[in-house]
């Protein structure tokens, strides 16, 4: 059986702020409106369906992407760019630092409804 995630609700207090968010600093697109979400698929195929919640507080959720070495790099530049506060850990204790875990490079940022993004260059336990 081949078990794939195909996509997640991200709550929000303006869906079209917070998808045009994660698009731009991924360098993805803003899929078209379908019913009350509003996607942004990743190059697996995963959808972050975004919602407009009336929740008084969104709770935070996490979202890690695995880039390559250049898509980091682009990455990171337009975090820089737009004067983003990024970190080298999840608890965000280390401010304006990327790690090096397994080898690789990676960085947490927060959206506007503070959910918790990582991009990473490899994953979790591949070595180094």
């Amino acid at each position: 059986m081949a078990i794939e995630l195909n996509h997640t609700i991200v709550k929000s207090r303006d869906k079209k702020e917070s998808a045009e968010f994660v698009a731009g600093i991924l360098g993805l697109q803003v899929g078209a409106p379908f019913g009350p979400f509003l996607p942004v698929e990743t190059s697996n195929g995963v959808t972050l369906d975004f919602m407009d919640s009336d929740d008084d507080e969104i709770v935070a959720q996490h979202y890690a992407f695995l880039v390559s070495e250049s898509e980091f790099d682009e990455i990171f530049a337009r975090i820089q760019r737009a004067g983003i506060t990024y970190f080298a850990d999840p608890a965000h204790r280390r401010p304006g630092e990327i790690n090096h875990n397994d080898g690789g490079r990676g960085a947490y940022f927060d959206d506007p409804n503070g959910h918790n993004l990582e991009i990473i260059t490899r994953p979790y336990g591949s070595g180094a």
